[in-house]
């Protein structure tokens, strides 16, 4: 189990502060780890960079200016038999740490460079707000693993009401802890998973493009 996770706090320069999104991400993953190994990064400490836009990654994911930091991160996501990636929202939007993350890994899409691995995995994507746009949120970040090959994603956005976790009221946190329940079930239940129509018919577009010459 692979968890990415950028949190919410004013006061630390890493900003590692174990807020609401980090909070709901826990709550699953006590739930469903058992025995299993969890490997946890946070952003922006594990990965403090903006994509360049200098395209050395397209000829060799190694050129990458950023790479020293991002292999490890890359090859846990690789190992991972689950993925999830936590992050609140900003302005209907994931943090600027989880964009950057996304854009640091574009080749991963499957109209670039995907790798084999991600056809057979699972991902969760959690995120939360004090008021509107958690949802579009969680859109976006679903969208680039889709985008990578993930066939199963399932996503969670939560309305809290408040700006931290200790200020979520209780009635809404016991809402927030049987939804984590109910999900960790039904990661449970269905482990394995394969590419399904709409991510083969993706891979055939993008295989299509390439072979067109249409894409990078």
């Amino acid at each position: 189990m692979c968890w990415g996770e950028r949190n919410e706090n004013r006061d630390h320069q890493w900003q590692n502060h174990k807020g609401r999104t980090w909070n709901i991400g826990n709550l699953l993953t006590r739930k469903i780890a058992g025995e299993k190994e969890i490997k946890e990064y946070f952003l922006p400490k594990d990965l403090n960079h903006f994509c360049a836009g200098c395209y050395a990654y397209l000829e060799a994911r190694e050129r990458c200016p950023y790479w020293m930091e991002k292999e490890p991160i890359l090859q846990d996501m690789q190992k991972a038999d689950l993925l999830i990636f936590t992050s609140p929202n900003y302005c209907m939007m994931p943090s600027a740490p989880m964009k950057a993350l996304l854009d640091l890994f574009f080749t991963n899409w499957m109209s670039h460079k995907p790798l084999e691995e991600m056809f057979s995995k699972r991902a969760v994507v959690i995120s939360t707000a004090a008021g509107a746009g958690a949802k579009k949120a969680a859109k976006l970040i679903a969208d680039n693993l889709t985008n990578w090959g993930i066939p199963k994603i399932d996503s969670y956005a939560a309305v809290v009401n408040a700006v931290n976790w200790d200020m979520v009221p209780p009635k809404k946190k016991a809402k927030i802890e049987k939804d984590m329940e109910r999900l960790a079930k039904k990661l449970s239940r269905h482990r394995k998973v394969a590419a399904g129509i709409k991510t083969r018919i993706l891979f055939w577009f993008y295989g299509g493009m390439q072979k067109a010459n249409w894409g990078a």
